[in-house]
């Protein structure tokens, strides 16, 4: 007969509270539920958005290391060879475009999916007791999408992406109390130039998936801890 937990287990009783336990200490065990509550059964077009959101930054994650391959971060007078790298992955690279495209457009869409994501659980009540600690997680995951998105918005270095960033760190600089520290921190002097492009590749590519993978653990984690996925009160 199949039981769950390790083979080497000494005094196992076979009750529904040590299956339980063992399933949730089991690594494996670990990655679908004990129990599945009615609702979360049902595909409705308002569920899986979070799973969706999760999917895109999969995506994003593949499709950006590839395009790593073929992008330098480097910029200056004689040197943009941020802008040229991306117009050969555009021109040159075997399937660069595409996957190109695809990372631009799985970006937008993981700030569509993430907000209506977010939306979803506000308006059928997740975010009170017990899930309001999960609720401040997906907070902090919004704004490190948003964060995201707009660090790789640089990247190009092509006219449009340095204005927009001209402006968004022009009202970044007018934030009270540490505004002006931020914003020279982020630009790496007083103006956007080439220290500007590094710190956003490394804020991109290292820093902000870091922090966003540590914060989707948890919310996983306090998914499974809350009773699964939530459904309407």
């Amino acid at each position: 007969m199949f039981r769950p937990g390790s083979i080497y287990r000494r005094g196992y009783r076979d009750t529904s509270r040590d299956r339980a336990l063992a399933a949730m200490n089991n690594v494996l065990y670990h990655l679908h539920p004990v129990k599945v509550k009615r609702h979360g059964l049902k595909l409705t077009y308002t569920y899986c958005l979070g799973g969706l959101s999760f999917f895109l930054f999969v995506g994003l994650t593949i499709t950006g290391i590839f395009l790593m391959f073929f992008y330098r971060p480097t910029a200056g007078p004689g040197q943009e060879l941020a802008y040229l790298d991306m117009r050969d992955i555009i021109a040159n690279v075997t399937f660069g475009q595409l996957v190109r495209n695809l990372h631009r457009w799985a970006a937008h869409l993981m700030v569509f999916t993430v907000f209506l994501h977010m939306a979803r659980v506000f308006y059928h009540g997740a975010y009170k007791p017990p899930r309001e600690f999960n609720w401040v997680v997906g907070i902090m995951l919004l704004q490190l999408t948003l964060l995201l998105s707009f660090t790789g918005y640089l990247l190009p270095w092509d006219q449009l992406a340095i204005w927009a960033v001209q402006v968004g760190t022009s009202m970044m600089g007018y934030t009270p109390v540490f505004g002006r520290q931020v914003q020279f921190v982020l630009l790496g002097g007083v103006e956007i130039g080439p220290n500007t492009l590094l710190r956003w590749y490394v804020l991109h590519v290292l820093f902000l998936p870091f922090i966003l993978v540590l914060f989707l653990a948890v919310h996983f984690w306090r998914i499974r801890k809350d009773g699964g996925i939530s459904g309407p009160l």
